[in-house]
Parts: structure tokens; C-alpha cells; sequence
């Protein structure tokens, strides 16, 4: 397991829980490095002032940032002067439910492992979090910046997502995406997803890019040659998009599904879709004969 990122407590009312937060996640790409073809010696970069292409030595590097053409230079004691939260505390500030959130707020993940002595409010954290089908919005200060933070039960353990603030998150400017669905293409997709429908599991995937990447350091490694990955065949163009979830239908269902058995599946679930708005419609009228009944008639 990582190193431990952050030692605190999360204050639940006046339920105070000590906890150290471990990074969830890791890549495992090989770190691809620039070298010097001739002798293999590694390439630096130098820290260089652009105005005297001179290095600049770290004690003489300073912080700044460019405004309206102007530079402005920061110190760090005009930094440690900022109102940055010192709390070795992650306090909740208010539950709401899974569905709310957004994942696109959702930045990094930490695992939060209790101390010794406090398993009990832990464990009662969790299973009440799990209970409600709610989340724990925080407030905590990691790296001296405080963030929002989800906390979520996740097996045996709480996970800790630290969240982007909402100006962070861009708004979508794009030209009308267009199109209406037809009500035999939705039927037609909705027969796709039933046919595609599973359990995840995401243990059956996994890095093909990096596999290939690591069997290709190693067999270079070992003066093996390699052989080229045959180029993918062109796909055939489609002519419509019915077609198209026709053929992927198709493909899913293999021997048991020809075009006559998609287009029947298609059809039986467009009927299904007309059948229930017509029962809807029914029920309509039925509850607003019912009102008018009950209406007292005027003398």
C-alpha cells in the first residue's frame, strides 16, 4: 500500500473519526524517457531565462503569473499569507443522494484507513452511508488547498473523491446535435442494449496498449525482433442507421438471429412501446371521468 497523504479525523456531528488517507489509484505505464541515439545518455532539461539564455540556478527561480502583459512575481511569503486551511479536519457538511452527483466532478481517489481505536464510529460511518444511499459532501485541506470531497462506502472501506469546484467543470458549446430518433430505431437500439447487457466486471479487461508496450521493451531488451501488428481490415461502409443496429443485432445474436428475427424483435418492441403509451392514455381518461364524476352538479 502507498504512503499515508494525509493524517486527520472526519467530523461527523460531533462524532470525531481519526483516519490516514492512502492513494486508490496507479499507473502502471512504463515511463517512456528521452535518450541520446548515439550513446544512450539521458536528456536533460535546463531551468533557461528566455531573455539571457542563461541557466537559472533553483535559490534564483521564483513563482509569478502573467496578467494583461504584466508579470507578476510571488514569493513565498506572499503565499503563506493566503487564508489557506491549515485543519487536519474533514468535516461533513451535508448528505446527498448517489444520483446527484455528477461523475465529471469526481478528480482523484484516496482510501481512508481508520486508527485502531476507531473502528466503531468507522464501521457505523460506513454502514449508515450505505444504509441511506446518500454520500458525505466534505470540506478537507490536502496539499494546503481545501477541496470538496465525496465520501462513499466502498467495500469494507470509506473512499474519499476530492471534487472539482463548479467553474471548473466547462459548459458544453457546441452546434445542435441534431436528429430526431425514430420510434423503430430506438426499439431497434433498445433490443442492441438488452442483447449487450451484462454484470461489470472489470477484471475481463484490460491494457492492451501497455501489454504490447511492455512485451515490446522486453523482447528489444532481449535482441528478440519484432513482428509488425497486422493493419485492420476496413470495416464496410453502412448505407442507413437502421442497417447498422440491424447488422450489430445480428452479430450479437449470431445463428439464432437473421434479419427476419431482428426486424420482428424490432417490431414487437415498438408494439410494446404503442401498447403501453395507449394503456397511459387510458388510465388519463379513466382517472378524469372519475374526477367529473365526483364533481357536485350545480342547482
Amino acid at each position: 500500500m502507498p504512503g499515508v497523504i494525509w493524517n486527520g479525523s472526519i467530523a461527523f456531528g460531533l462524532v470525531s473519526i481519526p483516519v490516514k488517507l492512502h492513494t486508490a489509484t496507479s499507473s502502471h505505464d512504463p515511463a517512456l524517457h528521452q535518450y541520446h541515439a548515439a550513446d544512450t545518455g539521458r536528456i536533460r532539461y535546463w531551468k533557461v531565462c528566455e531573455l539571457d539564455e542563461e541557466v537559472v540556478p533553483p535559490e534564483d527561480i521564483v513563482k509569478g503569473v502573467e496578467v494583461d502583459g504584466d508579470v507578476v512575481l510571488l514569493e513565498d511569503d506572499d503565499l503563506a499569507d493566503l487564508p489557506v486551511s491549515s485543519s487536519k479536519t474533514a468535516e461533513v457538511v451535508e448528505f446527498v443522494p448517489v444520483a446527484q452527483i455528477d461523475p465529471i466532478h469526481y478528480e482523484r481517489a484516496y482510501y481512508a484507513e481508520p486508527d485502531k481505536a476507531a473502528g466503531r464510529p468507522y464501521v457505523l460511518l460506513r454502514e449508515a452511508l450505505e444504509d441511506s444511499g446518500k454520500i458525505a459532501i466534505v470540506r478537507i485541506t490536502l496539499r494546503r488547498r481545501e477541496t470538496l470531497a465525496a465520501l462513499r462506502p466502498r467495500g469494507d472501506l470509506l473512499i474519499v473523491h476530492t471534487m472539482l469546484w463548479p467553474d471548473e467543470i466547462r459548459e458544453p458549446r457546441f452546434a445542435d446535435v441534431g436528429g430526431e430518433a425514430k420510434q423503430q430505431e430506438l426499439a431497434m437500439a433498445g433490443a442492441l442494449i438488452d442483447s449487450m447487457t451484462d454484470d461489470f466486471r472489470p477484471e475481463a479487461y484490460s491494457d492492451a496498449y501497455r501489454e504490447a508496450l511492455e512485451n515490446l521493451i522486453e523482447a528489444k531488451r532481449a535482441g528478440r525482433s519484432t513482428a509488425k501488428r497486422p493493419k485492420d481490415e476496413p470495416k464496410a461502409k453502412v448505407i442507413n442507421l437502421m442497417d447498422a443496429l440491424q447488422r450489430s443485432v445480428d452479430a450479437k445474436d449470431g445463428a439464432k438471429t437473421g434479419r427476419g428475427a431482428t426486424e420482428k424483435t424490432a417490431k414487437k418492441a415498438a408494439k410494446k412501446s404503442t401498447a403501453k403509451k395507449t394503456a397511459t392514455r387510458k388510465r388519463a381518461a379513466k382517472q378524469t371521468a372519475k374526477k367529473a364524476a365526483r364533481k357536485p352538479k350545480s342547482a
